[in-house]
């Protein structure tokens, strides 16, 4: 069995990392800036995963079942808030989160 080596991973957890944040940082459309943020997340669980077995540890699998239970939060949270921007704006525009304070 062949071992990946280190570099190549942090280097594939990076180029998911900055496509990541590029869609969070050009995108106007809330949903796709959601999107965005779970391939961030997703790029540091692949480097906790590389990481971890290359160092043979568990702990990688564990930060990575942590962000999962992150991700799972942050969808949520941002799905009912593009419930709300739907219902109230029809549309989801980002700019128009200025608009929901109370």
């Amino acid at each position: 069995m062949s071992v990946i080596p280190l570099e190549h991973i942090l280097i594939l957890a990076s180029i998911l990392f900055v496509i990541g944040f590029v869609g969070v940082i050009v995108r106007k459309n809330t949903l796709y800036i959601l999107m965005s943020l779970e391939v961030m997340l997703n790029a540091v669980g692949v480097a906790f995963i590389g990481a971890g077995s290359v160092w043979q540890q568990a702990d990688g699998q564990v930060m990575f079942i942590l962000i999962l239970t992150l991700a799972a939060a942050e969808v949520a949270v941002g799905l009912a808030l593009l419930l709300q921007m739907q219902t109230r704006f029809k549309s989801l525009d980002i700019d128009l989160l200025s608009k929901l304070k109370g």
